[in-house]
């Protein structure tokens, strides 16, 4: 799969209009009762970047970053604005905000997660495109140093120690985030004078499963 390790210009994404879609297969039965099943263990973000377009050097900008990416061929990085940190929006990041697994004497090898949580269910994502320098880990309460204890692959996400850590040992992390997506179509329509009279070109984006 094509994918081109660079962000799409946040300044056109901040505005946007989007967030995670689900997949339910709803079946219902003849005494009324429903079965619901899905597919997807993990949902799939979705966005319009058309609603962000302010001005006309906005729309040269978005033009020339698609064309770069061949429309649909390459994916690329992409900043919701709504929920790209391991803490919340308004929150500073801290080591000890999200905790991604516990050690079991055998892998060095982890993969950053976030985790949402509502009353006792939570759900897991697995976090893919880190922002380069904003990973800080720490393993059994203590910040480690990146370089010397551990590395991140801010292509996928994977945290590996120097060695793995003891079995029970409490890993966590925080971070800032990007979400592996890609156009959603071959074609921008975009029109110069409807543009200027306040009407937006529709830019759908979806995010990919790296």
């Amino acid at each position: 799969m094509g994918f081109h390790e660079v962000r799409f210009p946040a300044s056109l994404s901040f505005g946007s209009i989007g967030g995670p879609q689900r997949h339910t297969d709803v079946v219902t039965l003849a005494n009324g009762y429903e079965e619901r099943n899905t597919p997807w263990a993990h949902s799939r973000r979705r966005y319009d970047a058309g609603a962000a377009m302010r001005s006309v050097d906005d729309l040269e900008k978005l033009i020339a970053f698609f064309e770069a990416r061949q429309g649909q061929i390459y994916g690329f990085r992409w900043k919701d604005w709504a929920d790209y940190k391991s803490c919340p929006v308004q929150a500073e990041p801290d080591y000890r905000d999200q905790v991604i697994a516990y050690g079991d004497d055998v892998s060095p090898e982890w993969q950053l997660k976030k985790t949402y949580r509502s009353g006792e269910h939570v759900y897991l994502r697995p976090i893919s495109k880190p922002v380069v320098g904003s990973v800080h880990i720490g393993l059994a309460g203590e910040l480690q140093t990146e370089g010397v204890h551990f590395e991140v692959d801010h292509t996928t996400g994977i945290v590996t120690f120097g060695h793995p850590p003891n079995g029970g040992d409490e890993i966590t992390a925080c971070f800032e985030f990007d979400v592996p997506v890609r156009f959603d179509t071959d074609h921008l329509a975009t029109n110069l004078s409807t543009f200027q009279a306040g009407d937006v070109p529709s830019v759908p984006v979806v995010e990919l499963r790296v």
